[in-house]
């Protein structure tokens, strides 16, 4: 036994308990209303304090670190999620997903940015950088409402869709970040042609090119090169190495690395739908996002329970929650009429917009790089929001994806 218990001791421990957790919790509340997500955060915030666990605490809440860490998580998250897509990109075949990125995130975020200014006295930059942080929806706690693992059945159009609006959404809330960090020092009417044209058009563009180049050349490097193809080494790792450079390309380029990321996993699942090396490549990825993810929401609960709820006031908290059961819910709603899709589905794409660890990455991105007033306001009302969300998607998803499941069994045998 050490003389003293240092960090980098109780850093191994942590480590060990987040491995065993991520790979024994999903067996306990597999059948209960509750997830993965919100046993993890409740086990930070009654988890007990000591030198070393503020220590560790501390160091993984710096914005710089905390940003990083997220950044990585999500990223093979959307890895993930890409590679159990089946369903080929296609106008029609993909209306859904079109409709709640191109019309429900826009929707949502212009009107969470008018609450937070009319209701919480927020400047418009400080608005804009909450309503573009908590909009998209999370590729990495969403796992209970996405699509089966590569080889499964898809789950029918509310699980696609759901999976394939996370994927992209992430990445397409960033130019509305970008916007907000540059009105915390710049008028609206300066920046706005520069905007539009650069920071959306461009940098979309070019994400998308890349992705999809980059999923051309590692599915023939994966399933075509002639005897040195990688699905011959039947190694899941080739998941995070695709991941990483899809993602460091795209960023030397000044695009969306998230975007080019998920766009490139379904472009090399195109390659060869029926071959294993799918279902490797996801397990792997699913496995290091669980272990991360349960770790960041141990952080997150260990915060929540040290104060970081502090500054929320209540006008702070309802305007949280009309997010969760208004905002996202109308627009969804709003963003799917015309579609044939049932009504029930319509109300379960628009419900689940489940907030996550993408909002924490986009706080730490901007409130790193720009000055906001009141920074640790805007921490709290996201952190909330995460919370609410954690607690309220994750005792719904089970019962509601569940009857949904029996509703489309049913009709397709009758």
């Amino acid at each position: 036994m050490p003389e003293t218990f240092d960090t980098s001791t109780a850093v191994i421990i942590v480590l060990g308990l987040m491995v065993l957790l991520s790979a024994w919790l999903p067996l306990v509340v597999r059948r209960l209303p509750l997830s993965l997500p919100i046993v993890a955060v409740c086990i930070g915030i009654v988890a007990p304090h000591g030198p070393w666990m503020d220590r560790i605490s501390g160091f993984l809440l710096q914005q710089r670190v905390l940003e990083q860490l997220v950044e990585f998580v999500v990223l093979v998250a959307l890895m993930g999620a890409g590679l159990r897509i089946e369903r080929p990109f296609g106008w029609r075949r993909w209306q859904a997903t079109w409709r709640l990125l191109g019309l429900a995130m826009p929707l949502t975020i212009a009107a969470m940015a008018v609450l937070c200014w009319a209701a919480l006295g927020l400047t418009w930059a400080a608005a804009l950088l909450i309503a573009a942080a908590l909009a998209p929806t999370d590729p990495v706690l969403a796992c209970d409402v996405q699509v089966g693992a590569p080889g499964e059945e898809e789950g029918g159009e509310v699980r696609f869709a759901l999976t394939s609006e996370a994927g992209l959404n992430d990445g397409l809330a960033f130019p509305f970040v970008v916007l907000a960090m540059t009105l915390a020092t710049t008028p609206l009417q300066a920046v706005w042609g520069h905007w539009l044209a650069v920071d959306v058009v461009w940098k979309i563009g070019c994400s998308a090119v890349i992705g999809c180049a980059a999923g051309r050349v590692f599915g023939w490097l994966t399933f075509r090169l002639p005897r040195l193809k990688l699905s011959r080494t039947g190694d899941g790792l080739v998941a995070v190495g695709v991941t990483l450079i899809s993602y460091g390309v795209t960023e030397l380029a000044s695009g969306y690395g998230f975007v080019a990321v998920f766009i490139a996993a379904v472009t090399l699942r195109a390659t060869d739908r029926s071959n294993d090396f799918h279902g490797a490549m996801a397990e792997f990825s699913e496995q290091i996002e669980r272990v991360l993810m349960v770790l960041v929401l141990l952080v997150f609960g260990v915060a929540i329970g040290t104060g970081a709820l502090a500054r929320l006031g209540w006008a702070d908290a309802l305007v949280g929650g009309a997010l969760l059961l208004v905002i996202r819910p109308l627009c969804g709603w709003v963003s799917l009429i015309g579609t044939p899709l049932p009504p029930a589905a319509r109300g379960l794409m628009a419900f689940f917009g489940i907030r996550g660890l993408g909002t924490f990455y986009y706080m730490a991105y901007a409130l790193g790089r720009a000055e906001f007033p009141d920074a640790g306001r805007l921490w709290a009302i996201a952190s909330f929001t995460v919370l609410a969300s954690i607690l309220l998607h994750g005792v719904a998803a089970t019962p509601l994806m569940a009857w949904a499941d029996r509703r489309r069994a049913a009709a397709r045998a009758s």
